[in-house]
């Protein structure tokens, strides 16, 4: 299996793994009364999941994206970018008539 596709699987359960106990702690400290609202519902635990789910998602994400930078990769020698210099565009004034009839045509 290449390397970036074990990265990205160890990352993706790092992220599933912290939506875990982020969720864990939603609902211990009971946030926006979230505890009585799955524990009182039939269907509450879909609510859950839901949360597991899409949290993971977006912590899966976001470990993979931060573990990128970490020197996986080849070695560019610390100069990476362009080092052009950018050009200034300088503002001209337009000159504008004030005598035409700006009405629409008819």
């Amino acid at each position: 299996m290449p390397h970036l596709v074990r990265l990205y699987i160890r990352q993706v359960i790092i992220g599933y793994v912290l939506s875990a106990v982020f969720v864990a702690a939603l609902l211990w400290l009971n946030v926006g009364n979230l505890w009585h609202l799955v524990t009182h519902v039939s269907v509450g635990w879909i609510a859950v999941v839901m949360l597991w789910v899409f949290n993971g998602i977006i912590f899966a994400g976001v470990q993979f994206a931060l573990a990128l930078p970490q020197g996986h990769g080849e070695d560019d020698g610390g100069q990476g970018g362009k080092r052009d210099a950018l050009p200034v565009m300088l503002a001209e004034p337009v000159r504008v008539s004030s005598q035409q009839d700006m009405r629409l045509p008819q």
